[in-house]
């Protein structure tokens, strides 16, 4: 059985790719640069070029395709608006799935998306849903609220290197989940004749940005820096960036920030899944024992013998 992954060399992606071949089945991936998913066919997977800002070299890799799993979303260092990636290439490739008449399609949303209609980008996540509903395929949509591996460069890193972690007073906790764990769920369920077209893919517990940070203190033995942003400044900057039509996407990602939680807490009922503090646990005994041999193998070079 022949799996189709759009946004193989993403976060969430990558995992999604490597879980299926694990599991057998043969996978493709529609990538735009070749080269930068070289990594995936050393993995095993066959690459196909396909643009989703240039709908037709869509259609082409959906030849012999069972299982269609739709991981992209633009990023907010991208030339193209979410508009052209998230709206127009994703009509593309649903159309596509439909003549391919493939048996399974799956796509991802966040668990915020029907409170935030006014953010741009969770606007075309709800039109999409809207679009499978009416498409007649065989379809589940993950809703997503966030992964650990985003929370490294925003929490971890600052933390040990005493760089500022900007927090905003009112932000809302998130119940985080590990690619890994998602990447499983989503492959597992495509052995599961689920009723359920929409489907919560969060972590088990809640987590606010200070809780992160007690995490990141405790497992580095540093202090970390905070410094708090009021959220009428980070309003003010997202619409001078959304005033400038290249930094749409680093506006647009900006406004989560004034995100509101959904009415009820969804947990999921997978109790396998990795917890954020096992996770942190070990990043930063990884890289404090990657310190430790560096000071040890600096203080070594050190020494004189004269």
């Amino acid at each position: 059985m022949t799996i189709l992954v759009i946004g193989g060399t993403g976060t969430l992606g990558r995992q999604i790719v490597k879980t299926a071949l694990d599991e057998g089945y043969q996978v493709r991936c529609l990538v735009r640069n070749l080269r930068r998913g070289s990594f995936l066919k050393d993995w095993g997977a066959e690459l196909v070029y396909g643009d989703l800002s240039l709908p037709e070299t869509v259609p082409a890799s959906f030849k012999g395709v069972n299982i269609v799993i739709d991981a992209a979303t633009v990023r907010p260092t991208d030339n193209f608006t979410a508009e052209k990636i998230d709206w127009k290439g994703k009509i593309a490739v649903v159309e596509a799935a439909k003549l391919a008449k493939v048996r399974k399609f799956i796509s991802f949303s966040s668990i915020d998306a029907p409170q935030n209609p006014d953010i741009p980008l969770l606007d075309l996540k709800l039109k999409l849903g809207e679009i499978l509903d009416n498409s007649g395929l065989n379809y589940t949509l993950f809703q997503c609220a966030g992964f650990f591996q985003g929370l490294i460069s925003q929490y971890a890193i600052p933390t040990l290197e005493k760089q500022t972690i900007w927090l905003l007073g009112n932000m809302q906790s998130t119940a985080y989940v590990d690619t890994q764990d998602a990447a499983r769920i989503v492959i597992s369920s495509l052995k599961i004749q689920n009723k359920s077209k929409i489907c919560p893919l969060v972590g088990n517990k809640n987590w606010t940005p200070e809780e992160i940070v007690q995490i990141c203190e405790r497992l580095s033995g540093n202090k970390a820096n905070r410094s708090y942003l009021p959220i009428f400044l980070l309003v003010i900057l997202r619409r001078i960036l959304r005033s400038i039509e290249f930094t749409w996407n680093i506006a647009d990602r900006l406004q989560f920030a004034e995100i509101k939680p959904p009415s009820t807490t969804v947990i999921t009922t997978d109790q396998d899944l990795l917890t954020l503090e096992q996770y942190f646990q070990e990043y930063f005994s990884k890289i404090l024992k990657k310190l430790k041999e560096t000071n040890y193998q600096q203080q070594n070079n050190d020494i004189s013998f004269l």
